[in-house]
């Protein structure tokens, strides 16, 4: 049988090679397991989501419109202002809804994508390195191949655009940006989004900004958005621009698969009419719940509380053993784990896994050779999404693990 030709380019999920590197590891049954590993949010969802979908079941009976509810439209347009102080954008031409950030971020690579037009060589999808692991797959099964532009841990690992080649840039047709950054919590300034801005107009690529980890920091300032950055810098059409969200994060609802995507009218309407084509269509039960979640903040703030105490208990225990510190944003520590006797991150999270059952992500697994490193090589991602005692029990025991290392 012939199946797509770029399929076995696809590599193992990082928990599918997590998976191989524990067979045949029998964790110390002293211990329980606590995972680190996925980030998956563990805090409650908030009750007046779950009566919201339990109220609005009836619409079970009706097919979704695939451009979504004009009340959902308009929620997530009123969120945009609130959020980014930013002129309210048409809930009819530069918004809409999708079942979840990631879905849209693979999808919108299929719309963008156009392997007729390059002369050059075959198109390009930059993408930072470390990252999240779908922008490669939307890179190949959209007929493009994956370009990695390494992090820069000197300038809080925002991506090192100004050592890609000329004819590089030539060959992009689309560019993903994560801010806040998963798996490093960085956050882009607004020095990065002009100098990204201004290649996108020199270049006449897209931008894909995936911006799913927002409502997540630590700081008394939120973290710039793209839309907000294209504001201040007087790209009020947002241009080659689609932002992308989701309430999985920001309102523990990961289950329900509702995000949005906004921004270039243009853009959205060839989006719109793929998404009509490939029937991912949000389901009127989850999208009257979203209304309600995206139209109230008390959960959000109460939810970023959680983050903001846990992580000022948890990171000071982990900075005695492990070369880390707090993120701007997001719920990782991306940690290095080398100045332990030269151990690396996959020894690391496979003894720390047998002697302690806590499970880490070597941060290898997200990361991809390029340009002569592996910028997720020696380092750990570890997740902080469980509640507070958890973690809190797992830093003591990985503090005890790195101590053994050191003797």
């Amino acid at each position: 049988m012939a199946f797509h030709p770029h399929l076995t380019k696809l590599q193992p999920y990082p928990f599918e090679k997590l998976k191989r590197l524990f067979a045949g590891v029998t964790p110390n049954p002293a211990y329980s397991a606590i995972s680190l590993g996925i980030g998956e949010p563990k805090h409650p969802t908030p009750a007046f989501i779950k009566q919201a979908l339990i109220d609005n079941l009836d619409g079970l009976a009706s097919y979704p419109a695939t451009a979504g509810s004009e009340a959902l439209r308009t929620a997530i347009s009123d969120w945009i202002t609130r959020r980014y102080s930013i002129p309210a954008l048409d809930p009819a031409t530069q918004i809409l809804p999708v079942n979840g950030s990631r879905e849209a971020l693979f999808a919108l690579a299929q719309t963008i994508i156009n392997t007729e037009e390059n002369s050059s060589g075959s198109p390009l999808i930059l993408c930072p390195n470390p990252f999240y692991q779908i922008y490669e797959g939307a890179a190949y099964l959209s007929g493009a191949e994956p370009y990695f532009a390494n992090s820069d841990p000197k300038r809080n690992f925002a991506p090192d655009y100004k050592s890609i080649p000329e004819e590089v840039w030539r060959r992009v047709q689309l560019v993903f940006v994560c801010s806040p950054g998963n798996p490093t919590g960085s956050v882009l300034s607004l020095e990065d989004w002009k100098e990204l801005f201004d290649l996108s107009d020199r270049y006449g690529f897209v931008i894909a900004a995936d911006e799913c980890y927002s409502e997540i920091y630590f700081k008394a300032e939120a973290p710039l958005g793209s839309l907000q950055a294209a504001q201040l810098l007087g790209r009020h059409d947002y241009p080659r621009l689609i932002t992308l969200s989701s309430l999985s994060k920001r309102s523990n609802v990961p289950g329900m698969r509702s995000g949005f995507v906004a921004g270039d009218a243009e853009i959205i309407k060839n989006f719109l009419l793929y998404r009509t084509y490939h029937g991912n269509a949000m389901s009127p039960v989850i999208q009257a719940a979203s209304v309600f979640a995206w139209r109230d903040e008390a959960h959000v703030e109460e939810n970023r509380a959680k983050y903001v105490k846990k992580f000022a208990q948890i990171t000071p225990i982990l900075e005695e053993v492990l070369d880390v510190k707090l993120p701007d944003a997001a719920f990782y520590l991306w940690a290095k784990v080398d100045h332990l006797n030269g151990i690396n991150d996959v020894e690391f999270a496979k003894r720390l896994y047998e002697k302690y059952n806590v499970t880490v992500l070597p941060g290898s697994y997200l990361a991809r050779e390029a340009h002569g490193i592996n910028p997720g090589q020696n380092r750990i991602r570890m997740a902080l999404v469980a509640e507070v005692e958890e973690c809190f029990e797992a830093a003591q025991r990985i503090v005890a693990f790195c101590k053994e290392l050191t003797i």
